[in-house]
């Protein structure tokens, strides 16, 4: 698993992006266990999350509702399957409206940049 931390911070929100081969559901709830035994993620307020398995879409928001149908259109456009990218959000304290869609997207860029998956799509 390779996680990137404090890579977006606005207004109180705090955002770190992860990542790793994953191709089943089973392999991606192994992975955020293992995120999340940091105690910092256990205590994140969302650990959204999508993955193509299989060719199979799947997500879950995490209460940070929209975040992993976004999620799930980057990978299908990156052609990324069998690899899980969670998004793990700080809550701030203070609404962001849209902008939580775009911090979103671009740890997701941030992911696949880093990674090499995608030359940053």
């Amino acid at each position: 698993m390779q996680i990137f931390d404090k890579i977006i911070s606005d207004r109180g929100s705090r955002y770190a992006v992860s990542g790793g081969a994953a191709s089943t559901r089973e392999e991606v709830a192994a992975l955020l266990a293992q995120l999340k035994r940091n105690k910092r993620f256990a205590k994140a307020t969302h650990n959204s999350w999508a993955a193509i398995l299989s060719g199979e879409p799947v997500k879950d928001d995490d209460g940070e509702s929209g975040a992993g149908a976004l999620m799930l259109q980057m990978l299908e456009r990156a052609g990324l399957q069998d690899h899980v990218i969670i998004v793990t959000r700080w809550y701030g304290g203070k609404h962001l409206g849209g902008d939580r869609f775009r911090h979103v997207a671009d740890a997701v860029r941030h992911y696949l940049r880093e990674t090499g998956l995608n030359g940053g799509a």
